[in-house]
């Protein structure tokens, strides 16, 4: 591997103290009438808080009800609030220390806080008010708020906003490897983690949508299913009013300020994570000379772009040490790694204050035609869009920043740098990229999967769009629902919630007769075949349903983690999808040692190999941690349904943990809404655990029981509503 000469933390390791170094400002100092400000601010805001803990902020302005809303979310959580943007901002080891090291340097090849104030400087006037807002909400917390320490920001900035404008639970930075990033800054070998080698199994990210037209409704109104699979506690709901128009309901990625999926009296948004290409890889041929190091592209060699970056890591004495690195970009974006003699470099998305203006300004759009005009910033990269409002339309999107390449180029692996035609040819127009209005069908859907049965029949067709507009394929998910929407009539809000928590599990539907028949086939004497007729008698006889009392949901689930295990270094390796490794990847023979391996664990964990699911699949809830010490010794309460890995559309990922016997959830089924768009909008919903992280407070897990019933509770969105359930009523700080 050609590598420059680089500053790293080996040979480079500045010793910092309390010091601020580098490109990250010190937090400024209050100005002495912050204080009486603040106060001014605060006091044009209220705050109600309903009996399940949720805050409704209202403010004069939209700028009023910022402030409220994050000054809401600090109360909630400030510890999730500081920590994602200690995240976004490239800090996280100032707080972790060197196990965030990479990760940081990772965002820090993008996030430059020099060029976060300067692009907060221009911002448009009505965005910048937003910043300020948002900014002072979190300062007059921590101000009202002494006993609360930070673990490194003291004091939030408005530009700050500006490094976390999108609120999907991985960004695309995340895709970077960090061990190869590692590797190539350390000029070093760095193996890589289990989850990169594929012998983790890793739960689905994502989120169902679901938007169904006033032609298939039993009254006349169009319905939306709003399902994000996030991480647990991953976002606050939140209600934002204001005399300016703004009144939105939803869920709100914590320490931003604005809803990310949700809805206001006239729409409803609801965000899926996109299999659209739009992270590529470049290969670049370097050379030395001169000095200086460069990339060919084309006739021309181009120098290679170098900046020093400091990462801050916290050291176990409690000091900080900054450690100093050289980065390397070319013309396609930062360099990540290496690939035998050639860098690879990264291209994404990166465009902050038009993130952030769609981001907000959606949450105020009153049809389909103004959502439409706010997508033209062209800001959102990640995201497939199911959307409905009140005149009864209806809508799948795709990510609006699709990147124009030509597609006799396979981008799925890193293309050549050298030659130009492999190069980002501007934006694809919104008329360009897939899209389902208004079908006759009357229901668009989406599940993480390609566009291309987002709407039955009248889905759009994948020969007419380049491959990278699909990168993911189809998804047990999908099947499901449109198994459900296809068969479905006059929907209701309560069919609709049904339907949400429909137990089939079309996976093991395909993968069970595959079983039965391996077992059918072995010789009938063979010793094997006798130990395992009694396990599959029972997935032989089982329905393909998820049931807390199943006890064949159990044996198919350790059963199916068992060939997970084992097909995920299998299609990480070949690069093929993982339901088609499943599918043709694994012999008989392994089927059947998976299925033995399934009824040993289960007899050894639990005492027999029919155990009801209820038993081992649990929600537990302990203290606020941002990782919960799970203990089978403590409280915790059955969920009747699995990981969307089967194609259950309510989603709970679960697995052991050390000295765990039991499954324990932390990613899935996070904030759950059915809204229906009447002459008033009606919207039901249910967040997992409950609203506060505060072990004391009674909204720690008062929703818990719901979440697993899948028992949606009315949203207090109008005032008539909210009246008579108003816990608290106040003004920040007050």
């Amino acid at each position: 591997m050609i590598t420059l000469p680089l500053r790293v933390a080996t040979s480079r390791i500045l010793f910092l103290g309390v010091l601020c170094v580098g490109m990250i400002p010190c937090a400024r100092a209050a100005a002495p009438d912050d204080a009486a400000r603040l106060q001014r601010e605060a006091g044009r805001v209220t705050i109600t808080r309903d009996d399940w803990g949720i805050a409704h902020v209202r403010g004069r302005t939209d700028a009023d009800a910022v402030f409220g809303a994050s000054y809401a979310q600090a109360e909630d959580d400030f510890n999730r609030v500081e920590t994602n943007y200690l995240v976004s901002l490239g800090r996280l080891a100032e707080a972790e220390g060197e196990s965030a090291l990479w990760q940081d340097l990772r965002m820090r090849l993008f996030v430059d806080p020099a060029g976060l104030q300067a692009d907060y400087a221009t911002s448009p006037r009505w965005l910048k008010r937003l910043m300020d807002a948002w900014a002072d909400g979190l300062n007059w917390y921590l101000k009202t708020h002494p006993q609360v320490k930070p673990r490194v920001i003291t004091h939030f900035e408005p530009w700050m906003a500006l490094s976390f404008t999108e609120g999907s639970i991985g960004g695309d930075v995340e895709r970077i490897s960090l061990t190869q990033l590692q590797a190539f800054y350390e000029n070093r070998p760095v193996a890589p983690d289990a989850e990169e080698r594929g012998a983790r199994p890793r739960e689905p990210k994502g989120s169902n949508g679901i938007a169904i037209a006033p032609s298939r409704t039993a009254d006349g109104h169009a319905l939306l299913l709003i399902n994000p699979h996030t991480s647990f506690f991953f976002r606050s709901e939140l209600q934002m009013t204001s005399d300016q128009g703004l009144n939105a309901y939803g869920a709100v990625t914590w320490g931003q300020f604005f809803i990310y999926q949700g809805f206001n009296p006239h729409a409803g948004w609801m965000h899926t994570s996109s299999g659209v290409d739009v992270v590529d890889e470049f290969a670049e041929t370097v050379t030395h000379h001169d000095g200086r190091t460069y990339y060919r592209y084309g006739d021309r060699e181009l120098p290679v772009e170098t900046r020093r970056v400091t990462v801050r890591v916290r050291l176990p004495s409690g000091g900080l040490a900054g450690r100093e690195f050289s980065v390397n970009a070319t013309r396609h974006g930062p360099v990540v790694r290496a690939e035998g003699n050639r860098w690879i470099s990264t291209a994404l998305m990166y465009r902050p204050v038009p993130a952030l203006e769609q981001s907000f300004l959606r949450t105020k759009a009153k049809n389909y035609a103004q959502f439409l005009k706010i997508s033209a910033l062209q800001a959102n990269s990640s995201n497939n869009t199911i959307f409905a409002d009140q005149k009864g339309e209806i809508a799948y999107l795709h990510p609006q920043f699709v990147p124009r390449r030509d597609d006799r180029f396979d981008y799925r692996h890193p293309v050549d740098g050298s030659d130009p035609a492999t190069d980002w040819h501007g934006l694809h127009a919104l008329s360009e990229l897939p899209q389902v209005i208004n079908p006759s069908d009357g229901w668009v859907m989406n599940t993480n999967d390609w566009p291309w049965s987002a709407s039955g029949n009248e889905s759009p067709r994948r020969e007419d769009y380049p491959r990278y507009m699909d990168m993911a394929g189809e998804n047990p998910r999908g099947i499901h629902a449109t198994r459900l929407l296809e068969e479905g009539r006059d929907f209701t809000a309560r069919s609709l919630m049904k339907a949400a928590y429909d137990p089939w599990l079309p996976e093991f539907a395909l993968l069970v007769p595959q079983l039965v028949s391996a077992w059918e086939r072995l010789p009938a004497g063979a010793a094997q075949k006798a130990r395992l007729a009694g396990p599959v008698a029972l997935l032989r006889g089982w329905d393909n349903r998820w049931a807390a009392d199943s006890t064949a949901t159990s044996l198919a689930v350790f059963w199916g983690d068992g060939l997970l295990e084992r097909v995920r270094p299998l299609t990480t390796a070949a690069g093929i999808p993982l339901y088609d490794g499943l599918a043709t990847r694994i012999s008989d023979a392994e089927k059947l040692d998976r299925l033995d391996v399934a009824v040993n664990r289960l007899v050894h964990d639990f005492g027999s190999w029919q155990v009801p699911w209820g038993t081992i699949n649990r929600f537990q809830r302990i203290n606020g941690d941002l990782v919960q010490p799970f203990s089978d010794a403590k409280p915790s309460m059955a969920v009747p349904f699995t990981s969307a890995i089967w194609g259950s559309l309510a989603s709970f990922g679960a697995k052991r943990y050390p000295g765990t016997k039991r499954y324990y959830g932390t990613s899935g089924n996070s904030f759950v809404a059915v809204v229906e768009f009447g002459r008033k909008v009606h919207a039901w919903a249910v967040s997992t655990g409950g609203e506060s992280s505060d072990p004391a407070s009674r909204h720690f897990i008062d929703q818990a029981q719901r979440y697993s019933d899948g028992n949606l509770r009315e949203v207090y969105f109008r005032p008539a509503q909210l009246r008579g359930h108003v816990e608290r009523r106040y003004a920040p700080g007050g």
